[in-house]
């Protein structure tokens, strides 16, 4: 009998971590061929999750320039993807979330007629701009995906809104399958800044901010929360992965350099990021992935946002928008560090978006809809 051939693309590392346990899934069937093609749209950060998931590449386009912009990214998949898809002809396209990746890439598998999945399907803002481009990238490639991966009812609840009704399936996140595979109470960090702080036994806060709507003042007032933060209160470390953009780095060490118990550190690999995050106190981010990520631990999330797409995260009590002002992030942390009731109530909520088994349940609905079309 043919197999089916599931080509899964993508080029971040966000979507990297949640597309790797996916893959590892779909390898187990032997029904399905599994490829795997990059974009490269990150490149070393994107590395590093492939090596740690042993995933098998096929093809890399290696589009990542200096400097690229939202239209190089877009012209350049669009272009160096065509070939590849004309020769290998999959049965089903999977990418994943809202990445400018994934948006061109389904553009690309719509072009010559190869149905879609879209992994992690249905969230929302409502505000075409913010976050920006993600909004859009999401909401696009919903229009054109085939299969429809929700994480929630609520995101199944968006799609049934603009009149998607077909082929939706709720399956949880795949990053919480991630975590079975990264999470282990024996683990060692790979950085050695890491090793030199107790966050076993310190309130440690990890914090992430990189967003591009967070650049220039947003960031500077983030930056001065936490620092408020770490002068006040001698039993917490404070760890900031900085991202490469050169906009955050000369903003966090403009602020944050030499301050005591605030650890500027590189960007982590999925291991070390998910393990510091099951043994942190608190975490800060306006990162999407980490308001589904640390409630699997049961740490509470402070969102550097306006608006979160994530809004049953809120509704469980896992998450909290506090906003991009120092005044209320400050005070957002504070309470956290000297209300019990408070962070134990969200400490305890029960996480929205899963089971760990969104793997299993995307590769049996793969199989089920080509069945169902064969």
């Amino acid at each position: 009998m043919k197999k089916i051939k599931v080509m899964s693309v993508f080029g971040t590392r966000p979507e990297a971590i949640k597309m790797c346990p996916l893959i590892k899934e779909l390898d187990k069937y032997p029904e399905i061929e599994n490829l795997v093609c990059l974009t490269g749209q990150h490149k070393e950060m994107l590395q590093q999750v492939i090596d740690i998931f042993g995933t098998e590449v096929k093809y890399n386009l290696n589009i990542m320039q200096p400097r690229q912009s939202l239209t190089t990214i877009t012209s350049n998949i669009l272009e160096k993807i065509e070939p590849i898809l004309v020769d290998e002809k999959p049965d089903i396209v999977l990418v994943h979330g809202d990445t400018t990746t994934s948006f061109s890439v389904a553009l690309a598998a719509f072009y010559q007629h190869i149905p879609v999945g879209h992994v992690e399907a249905g969230l929302r803002t409502f505000d075409k701009y913010s976050p920006f481009p993600e909004e859009m990238n999401r909401t696009l490639t919903g229009k054109i995906a085939e299969l429809h991966f929700a994480p929630t009812e609520n995101n199944r609840n968006n799609l049934l809104r603009e009149n998607i009704s077909e082929n939706i399936f709720v399956t949880g996140n795949t990053v919480i399958d991630a975590f079975h595979i990264t999470v282990r109470d024996n683990y060692i960090y790979k950085l050695s800044q890491l090793q030199k702080i107790d966050t076993r036994n310190k309130r440690c806060i990890l914090m992430t901010a990189h967003r591009r709507e967070n650049l220039g003042q947003p960031l500077f007032n983030i930056c001065k929360a936490a620092r408020h933060i770490a002068e006040e209160f001698d039993d917490v470390e404070i760890i900031y992965p900085v991202h490469l953009n050169p906009s955050v780095q000369d903003t966090a060490h403009k602020v944050l350099d030499n301050i005591e118990r605030v650890h500027l550190v590189p960007p982590l690999d999925v291991e070390d990021m998910h393990n510091l995050m099951a043994r942190s106190f608190l975490v800060m981010t306006d990162s999407g992935g980490l308001q589904e990520e640390a409630p699997a631990c049961g740490v509470p999330v402070l969102v550097l946002r306006t608006e979160t797409e994530r809004p049953e995260a809120v509704k469980a009590g896992t998450v909290k928008v506090v906003g991009v002002e120092e005044d209320n992030i400050y005070k957002s942390v504070k309470t956290m560090l000297t209300c019990p009731h408070v962070y134990e109530k969200m400490a305890k909520a029960i996480n929205p978006y899963g089971d760990g088994h969104a793997c299993k349940r995307i590769a049996q609905a793969i199989i089920s809809w080509h069945d169902s079309k064969y």
